[in-house]
């Protein structure tokens, strides 16, 4: 490698670092995914499918962690009485934005055990990549409603954290397919639908990288890029050399009924 093309290396690694620093809103990452520096292998199922066709016959439902409203708004037409639930501060007023003009109630929500709602409220509660605690699940499903969820297994993107030096998050240790079925099957669930896929997750330039690790500060708590420059930078030299940077994903999908 020449002096030349070092310097032409390192002004695109400190030009990555420096679009990373773009704002996030709500739950979308358009920034990197529209102009496809964030590419993600597809799944064996359809999330969006599925939901569809939970919601032919719900009348009441309920979507947990709706981030800024970006999957629900786009399931329309909606149940008659339809409400939702997020976690995370600066998505809350992004969802109602969303999420009012359709009709839909916005409820902030921090602990998974206690929703704001009656028991056997729902007749469907869809879940998309939101924690959950099974029993409150089964107490605001109606008899016979349905749960829907689809989640990130705790291996997720584990590359990241090998090379940054960092331990996987302790907090969601052994959170896999297996053992969210059997929780649900001890709270009195029937489970009519399970999977899990290891699809591919591809980084083209560092920013993307960057960028998507300061929006998930679960994976890498504390993430700074003064902290993990030089892991950041080998990750760049891999990238120039080999056009992108493959990390393996973990997602499950479980359809459950309360019977």
């Amino acid at each position: 490698m020449s002096a030349e093309q070092l310097v032409e290396i390192k002004g695109r690694f400190e030009q990555g670092l420096q679009e990373a620093e773009q704002p996030f809103h709500g739950w979308d990452f358009g920034y990197i995914t529209g102009s496809k520096r964030m590419q993600s292998g597809g799944l064996p199922w359809s999330y969006g499918e599925m939901a569809r066709r939970c919601m032919q016959n719900a009348k009441r439902m309920l979507d947990m962690g709706t981030g800024g409203g970006e999957v629900l708004s786009s399931l329309l037409p909606l149940p008659s009485y339809t409400c939702a639930t997020e976690g995370y501060t600066p998505n809350i007023a992004v969802a109602k934005e969303r999420l009012s003009p359709l009709g839909v109630n916005v409820y902030p929500v921090t602990d998974d055990s206690q929703l704001p709602f009656a028991e056997g409220e729902f007749d469907l509660i869809l879940n998309r990549h939101e924690s959950y605690d099974p029993r409150e699940v089964w107490r605001v499903l109606s008899d016979g409603g349905v749960f829907l969820t689809q989640q990130v297994g705790w291996s997720d993107c584990r590359e990241i954290n090998d090379r940054l030096g960092i331990p996987m998050p302790s907090d969601y240790a052994g959170w896999e397919l297996d053992f969210a079925a059997d929780q649900l099957l001890k709270s009195g669930f029937h489970i009519w639908e399970q999977d899990e896929a290891s699809p591919f997750q591809r980084f083209y330039d560092i920013g993307a990288l960057v960028y998507y690790l300061k929006t998930i500060p679960w994976q890498v708590p504390d993430f700074t890029i003064d902290r993990f420059r030089e892991p950041l930078w080998q990750i760049h030299l891999e990238m120039e050399q080999y056009g992108f940077w493959d990390l393996q994903q973990k997602r499950f999908i479980i359809g459950a009924v309360k019977k």
